[in-house]
Parts: C-alpha cells; structure tokens; sequence
C-alpha cells in the first residue's frame, strides 16, 4: 500500500474519532506542531512541449496523524514560475485550512495555453475531500484570470491538459530527495511520479466507480465534522459557540 493509500485510510479513521467525540474545535491546540520548510526548483514540461521552471516551497505544521513521525504535515504550499514568453511572475498557493488540520491540496499539475495559467491540485487527504464537495474524478481545477485564482469545473479544463506534471509526493524522504538535487528534471519527475494509482498517471475526464479516496462523507458543522445526521446537526448547534 502506497503512502499516500495510506494517509487516506489514516484519515478516514481520524473522521470516524471526529463522530464519536464531538469534532475539533478551531482553536485546538492539541497536536500542533510545526517544523521549518523545504524548497527546490521543478523542470515541468507543458502540452505543447515547452518547459518552464517552478519554484516550490512548503512548510510544516498542523494537525499530525497517529504514528507520524518526521516533519509532519505540509501547513502551507506555494509555487511561482513565469509566464512563457512573458516577465510575468505567478504565485499559487495552497493555505493552511483549519477544517483539515493542514493545508488544503496537494499540487498535481502546471499547464499553460493561450497565456493563460492552470493548476491541477488534489484535496489533501479527507477532511478536505469533504470540504471541497467530493469531487470525482478527485481533482480541483483553478484558473489565473490576470489577478486571481479562480476555481473551474473540469469543463472548462483545456482538452490539451493531460499530464500529471510536478512531483506529486513531497513528504519525507520523497521531500529530502527533491531539496537535495534542487532542480528536478522532468525525467526524474516521471520517475518519481511511477504509481499504480491511475489519478496520479494522467489527468482523467471522466468519473471513477473505483479508486476514490475512501473517505466517510463528514460535513462540517460550524466547529467540528461529523456525519450528516439531524442528531449531529443538534450537537454541533448546542455545543458549537
């Protein structure tokens, strides 16, 4: 089972805790901790052949699951390249969200057309999952409109889009790897990048019946996640303040 397989079920577990003690309140401190950051540049090749250089860098910190051990979590991620045939400087990033104990995404792909940036972006682990709808396939699709990122369904995802091209895993010792060589090439990238799980392969178009993350359905109910149930509703309502 991969890390990643792993962390999904971790989690799933962790949203099964939440039902029976109530939630996480958003002040929590149990648990938190936070540990430096990494940095180090990818070489990511686009649809039409050309490369561009993205810098990356993330930090450590939020809530850690049973049994880690290491860094911790990924707290915040943040990303920044050039536009092609521009000075233009980007910045994406993926913030520390207080619902899901860390930061929101993992970072699946950079694509350009037309001058128009795209980013391709997992939620991270579960409790993220739920909180960006479910989405199947498991992707979150943004858009850079010249001022902001905005959210796209797939729809309006270029056809031309098809590669999963960053390193996906940037934990542990896949983390101490990437800051040791500093400039990823793209064909260490696909090496890295090997993976049974079609998600991580290419960037699928259509809904899978398999292969989701199996992550219980939680809503979040003002200071806590816990399953959708008109008995959870009252909970949350008399004990959230």
């Amino acid at each position: 089972m991969s890390r990643r397989d792993r962390g999904h079920k971790i989690l799933r577990s962790l949203g099964l805790l939440l039902i029976l003690t109530g939630g996480i309140g958003m002040n929590a401190e149990a648990g938190l901790f936070g540990m430096g950051g990494s940095s180090w540049k990818e070489e990511v090749r686009l649809h039409d052949g050309q490369k561009i250089v993205v810098e990356r860098s993330q930090t450590y910190g939020g809530r850690s699951e049973p049994g880690q051990s290491g860094a911790g979590p990924i707290k915040e991620h943040r990303i920044q390249f050039t536009l092609p045939g521009t000075r233009q400087n980007i910045t994406w990033a993926s913030e520390y969200s207080q619902k899901a104990g860390r930061t929101h995404f993992n970072l699946l792909a950079v694509h350009v057309l037309d001058g128009v940036a795209y980013v391709v972006a997992e939620p991270n682990l579960c409790l993220a999952y739920n909180d960006w709808g479910r989405p199947n396939p498991p992707y979150v699709f943004f858009r850079y409109d010249g001022h902001a990122w905005q959210r796209i369904p797939l729809e309006q995802l270029p056809l031309e889009f098809k590669t999963i091209n960053v390193a996906h895993n940037t934990l542990g010792r896949d983390a101490e790897e990437l800051v040791r060589i500093g400039l990823v090439s793209t064909d260490k990238i696909k090496e890295m990048n090997r993976s049974s799980n079609p998600v991580y392969r290419e960037i699928l178009r259509e809904a899978l019946t398999a292969g989701l993350p199996e992550c219980e359905t939680l809503i979040w109910y003002k200071c806590g996640w816990g399953s959708p149930s008109e008995i959870n509703r009252k909970h949350f309502e008399n004990t959230c303040k």
